[in-house]
């Protein structure tokens, strides 16, 4: 059996103790365990802590992390990145509560992650199933000056192809070497939720090369409405939480588009465009769309409002 990767999972939850314990199963159903489990509770519950605490994993230390409120998924990854860092574990596995990882997904990482670093590859995606067992389609194009993911890049790997060069990550199954996170800090908190991990992803394209490696180690737990476009592509459904940040925190990327020299303000403001009217589709799935139309233009002129504060400073470094 080859040797696990010193290693770190850590995963955000909150109020969903029913999908965290699944996919805390299948982390014990692995067939190497993990140095380190990091787990941050947003919700900060005595139901998911007893969840965390009575979950038995041969050689890896276990740490809860409960939160004094609810920072987003956002804030819940920065913090969880941060314990791990702490513990100097070379790698930083990411992921949501609802999801579930293979019981080889150790062993079939090792060797990736080794190359890697030879390679100075220290961020690397893997490939997900969806809830039904097709495989997830993620924009893994990422065009800088848009600000929007390339609907259009390939959907699969080619005869041969072992891995994609990308320029953004995803923390659903995201992995970061600890020096990567010593060069680019740890992930923006004020996001709360939405395009922090895409912004992540897009730092660390500019120390190193990130890679969509060809396995598939996990599987979403939970179903979504979605319309299906095409034979792969779907388009899901979201909430009126959601809708906001993601047109709001386009305030936040178009400062990190700056201070990298990436950004063009009309070709910014386009790709907000094509984004609001992406949302505006997504509304299908909507019973009050008139409500969810003024919140996300409320999030567009709150993102509008951030993107002209003088005061914004990036996250400091570590």
């Amino acid at each position: 059996m080859q040797k696990n990767p010193n290693l770190a999972i850590v995963i955000v939850t909150f109020k969903r103790q029913e999908l965290l314990k699944l996919l805390l199963d299948s982390i014990q159903a692995l067939h190497t365990h993990p140095a380190a489990l990091v787990v941050v509770d947003n919700e900060n519950s005595a139901e998911t802590k007893q969840i965390v605490e009575s979950t038995v994993l041969t050689g890896t230390e276990v740490h809860y992390v409960p939160m004094l409120e609810n920072t987003g998924g956002s804030g819940g990854f920065s913090k969880g990145m941060e314990v791990a860092y702490g513990l100097d574990t070379d790698w930083i596995w990411m992921m949501d509560d609802d999801v579930k990882i293979f019981p080889e997904s150790l062993e079939e990482l090792a060797p990736w992650l080794d190359k890697a670093v030879k390679n100075n590859t220290l961020a690397v995606q893997i490939r997900r199933k969806n809830y039904d067992g097709s495989d997830f389609y993620w924009q893994y194009d990422f065009k800088n000056h848009l600000g929007i993911p390339n609907p259009i890049a390939p959907s699969g790997f080619a005869e041969g192809e072992s891995f994609k060069k990308i320029n953004t990550m995803c923390f659903e199954g995201g992995l970061f070497h600890h020096d990567l996170v010593k060069q680019i800090g740890l992930p923006d908190n004020r996001f709360f939720i939405y395009w922090d991990d895409t912004i992540y992803g897009y730092l660390a394209s500019k120390v190193t090369q990130p890679v969509l490696i060809n396995e598939t180690l996990m599987a979403r737990t939970r179903p979504l409405e979605n319309i299906k476009i095409g034979r792969i592509r779907k388009l899901n459904s979201t909430s009126d939480v959601t809708r906001y940040y993601i047109m709001r925190n386009r305030g936040y990327m178009a400062h990190y588009f700056k201070l990298n020299g990436d950004y063009k303000p009309l070709v910014f403001t386009f790709g907000t465009f094509l984004t609001f009217s992406k949302e505006v589709i997504r509304l299908v799935f909507v019973k009050e769309k008139m409500k969810s139309l003024k919140i996300l233009l409320k999030g567009m002129k709150d993102g509008k409002k951030l993107r002209k504060d003088k005061t914004w400073q990036p996250m400091p470094k570590l």
